[in-house]
């Protein structure tokens, strides 16, 4: 649309169109140049031919004065005729040159005005097709970017649920950890509880330290086991809200014997 391309088939180059009309421009200025050539050599036979005139009048009137001057006049009146008709048979050949080369610039003239004519058409032809065409791929662009709009928050949309459903199986798999090692930790407790009641008694003081002991120990990594789990489900659950993939397994639990 900006003409920064040769416009195929009718440019085989950028500009062949202008060169076409400045190349015309230059032809009529050349005729222009050639009409105006031929009124000057007009009027200088007219005025030539209009001082042959008043010669030949002048010399009629001095043959009363010597007829070997009116020898001499009539003898170089048919040199100055002679000359004349030469320069006007060369000037008529030169008008008919230059009349033949007004047609044939005239001729060239029509054929390049029918040529840009004819392209001109062939031009408006296709600039009518581009914008019916561009016309088709801007509401078809529409759709897609309506479709596209659409796909998007549908992508929004399954992303949420699906962070939503990572985040609930995350939970879900914690609570179930946690509540088993708070099982654990609530058994130990209570067994501890009941040994150290049973420490009591300084005869069974020194057989119940031992187990105790292991309680006390098992009781430890428990506690820690949760706060492990509780720390690294937390973490994973952040992930996923925070668009983080792959998030989605089991933490490692390590499973302490009972002493």
């Amino acid at each position: 649309e900006t003409n920064t391309l040769p416009f195929h088939p009718f440019e085989n180059h950028q500009g062949d169109i202008l060169r076409m009309e400045k190349e015309h421009q230059v032809l009529k200025e050349q005729l222009k140049e050639a009409e105006e050539k031929f009124e000057q050599l007009q009027s200088r036979s007219l005025e030539e031919t209009g001082a042959l005139e008043e010669l030949l009048k002048k010399s009629i009137e001095e043959t009363k004065v010597s007829q070997n001057e009116l020898d001499w006049f009539h003898q170089d009146s048919e040199t100055q005729m002679k000359k004349w008709q030469q320069e006007k048979k060369e000037n008529r050949e030169n008008l008919k040159a230059l009349r033949s080369t007004a047609k044939k610039h005239s001729d060239t003239n029509e054929r390049y005005l029918k040529t840009i004519d004819d392209k001109q058409k062939q031009y408006n032809v296709c600039l009518n097709t581009f914008l019916e065409t561009s016309n088709k791929f801007a509401n078809e662009k529409g759709k897609l970017e309506e479709l596209i709009k659409k796909s998007q928050e549908d992508s929004q949309e399954c992303v949420k649920r699906a962070v939503k459903a990572e985040v609930s199986v995350l939970q879900n798999w914690k609570e179930t950890e946690v509540w088993k090692l708070k099982g654990n930790i609530a058994k130990a407790e209570v067994n501890l509880r009941m040994l150290k009641a049973l420490s009591s008694s300084a005869s069974a003081a020194p057989v119940l330290k031992a187990q105790i002991d292991s309680w006390e120990t098992f009781l430890s990594n428990v506690k820690k086991q949760l706060e492990k789990v509780e720390a690294e489900y937390e973490e994973k659950i952040e992930l996923v809200k925070n668009g983080a993939r792959n998030c989605l397994s089991e933490v490692e639990v390590v499973d302490f014997p009972c002493p």
